[in-house]
């Protein structure tokens, strides 16, 4: 079938997050028969405005790249318009932003069957400054914005119910998850000189027991808590590394933070990694580490936590047991003694109580063997693979 993917605010192909789930669903998608046509935003106006992926096993994607800021979103309604009346697309699919729906508007008044793709609470705590703002200035129109997308949408695809308004039908929801590409995250294909030459051109020591971090530095993201851990478990284990991977907001204040308790030696801020390299990179570490603190963050705390957790799903692909908070459904994926182990969220004691306990060099069979229950595991259930599949399901009832 040919497919129309709307994807307003997301630069693709790229290395963050909503990049890596617009380009793997539509090669999974591909690779199942499908044709996939996608609209996303460029990372600047020298870049290319169409371009084309090829796929193994699949048909190639195409990419048409706009420059338009993501609050005018909305705007691209004209070029949805104009692919869709030369493509006729069987389906059209759209990754929820507050301020594009123009693919569901579209699909809407031309009777085609749809899917919202929400990975965000689509209406902010009432207390956040967007909802103040949306109902003193604009008098809840950005609300009725958002609630006219889910409307539309013949079916809502989110990895947790509560992520969509009470006011939306229960029955056009469907819960999925997200997931990792496992052939690319696949120990296996690791190559031993390259981990070598990473690891001492990081100072890594070939003896050294290795913790990755790999995500946002962001309050929610437990970098803070992370770092707490760090303090007390590294005195108590001269061989622990931790390796942390990724940028954002609060980079420079761990960075700082690392400098003033002497311990740029033993833990490891790289900056951002690009998807590619990803693999190599985590492929150093013993384990892999989640600390996510939903305190830190409204629309968690409202309507719990709704991320599909894709780093948890690449450390478990790459055979790495995972520490993650006990809360659901984090503490469904990694399960207390199969796949990793469990602490209190936000509680850096415990953390590094897990972390002393699961890099222990006694504790080598146990961490082997949850590394390869994790990846076993991810690729039954948590794989882009078995997400399109289900995808697939949900399509083919619609078309």
């Amino acid at each position: 079938m040919k497919i129309l993917y709307v994807a307003s605010a997301i630069v693709a192909p790229g290395s963050h997050g909503g990049a890596t789930h617009v380009v793997e669903v539509s090669r999974e998608l591909a690779k199942l028969g499908h044709e996939i046509h996608v609209i996303c935003a460029r990372p600047n106006r020298k870049e290319a405005t169409r371009i084309t992926l090829g796929v193994e096993g699949g048909s190639p994607i195409e990419f048409y790249r706009h420059s338009l800021p993501k609050f005018t979103a909305i705007a691209l309604y004209p070029l949805v318009k104009k692919l869709a009346k030369a493509l006729k697309p069987d389906l059209i699919m759209e990754r929820y932003y507050n301020f594009a729906g123009s693919g569901m508007l579209f699909a809407s008044r031309h009777h085609l069957p749809s899917l919202l793709e929400v990975n965000a609470l689509i209406l902010d705590p009432l207390s956040s400054p967007k909802r103040r703002l949306d109902r003193a200035v604009f008098f809840n129109r950005l609300k009725w914005w958002s609630e006219k997308q889910c409307f539309w949408a013949t079916r809502i695809i989110t990895p947790l119910h509560t992520t969509i308004p009470a006011a939306i039908p229960r029955e056009k929801i469907i819960e999925l998850p997200w997931g990792a590409n496992v052939d690319m995250f696949n120990p296996t294909r690791i190559k031993p000189s390259e981990q070598i030459r990473l690891r001492q051109e990081l100072g890594i020591p070939e003896k050294a027991h290795v913790l990755a971090f790999a995500g946002s530095f962001r309050h929610w993201h437990g970098v803070e808590v992370l770092l707490e851990a760090a303090k007390l478990a590294i005195p108590q284990d001269k061989d622990l590394f931790i390796l942390m991977l990724g940028g954002g907001p609060l980079f420079e204040h761990i960075q700082k933070e690392v400098v003033d308790s002497g311990l740029t030696e033993r833990v490891i801020l790289t900056g951002a990694i690009s998807y590619q390299k990803m693999p190599l990179y985590l492929s150093l570490a013993h384990a892999g580490v989640a600390p996510f603190d939903t305190s830190k963050h409204a629309p968690l705390r409202e309507a719990g936590f709704y991320w599909s957790p894709l780093k948890i799903f690449e450390y478990m692909a790459l055979a790495l047991p995972s520490i993650v908070p006990d809360f659901r459904p984090l503490n469904e994926i990694i399960r207390q003694g199969q796949e990793g182990l469990l602490f209190r969220e936000g509680a850096a004691k415990d953390l590094a109580r897990a972390i002393l306990e699961l890099l222990s060099p006694d504790n080598i069979l146990e961490r082997e063997r949850m590394g390869v229950s994790a990846r076993n595991r991810v690729v039954e259930s948590f794989s882009w693979r078995s997400h399109c599949l289900c995808l697939d399901e949900v399509i083919k009832q619609l078309v």
